[in-house]
């Protein structure tokens, strides 16, 4: 168990939920980015990115500019109207649409240096990939979750998304 001041090497906790990743409470989401070189506002709002541009707003979007993400990297942003800190735009998907287990642990690894960079102590993350990158939720929570079991220094929430 970690100490109140959160000592370097410390374990923190490890959540798996099911629901919904803009109502989970953290310091920070992460957004399931995908790095082409489409504007984002000539995306159809789907998936996360869809779900924050409805809740947050644009603004966040904005920040993250016309450049390409590259895949497994990660930016941050503003939380937009959201009641966040910020939020953490990875690029687990590549230019064909399609995530990989490589691309999914460099993301999360990527979006625990960037919340770590920024001081957060919560972070809820979505399963990276497991959406239009085809890869299945199990080997995404998989590969996730072994990269979080290495030892983190924030709580981490897994979101399975809760359809119905």
């Amino acid at each position: 168990m970690c100490d109140t001041n959160g000592a370097v090497g410390c374990r923190m906790p490890l959540r798996i939920v099911e629901g919904d990743l803009l109502d989970q409470p953290a310091d920070a989401i992460v957004n399931a980015w995908n790095r082409n070189v489409i504007p984002w506002w000539l995306l159809i709002p789907q998936g996360v990115s869809g779900a924050i541009k409805r809740r947050a707003g644009y603004a966040p979007f904005r920040e993250l500019g016309y450049r390409p993400l590259p895949l497994g990297d990660a930016r941050h942003t503003s939380a937009g109207r959201l009641p966040l800190r910020g939020i953490i735009h990875v690029a687990a998907i590549d230019m064909l649409w399609r995530a990989s287990e490589d691309s999914v642990e460099r993301s999360t690894r990527s979006a625990l240096a960037m919340a770590s960079a920024h001081g957060y102590r919560t972070l809820a993350m979505p399963l990276l990939g497991s959406g239009s990158g085809g890869l299945s939720e199990a080997r995404s929570e998989r590969v996730m979750t072994e990269v979080l079991e290495r030892g983190i220094e924030m709580d981490v929430t897994l979101v399975r998304f809760a359809k119905g």
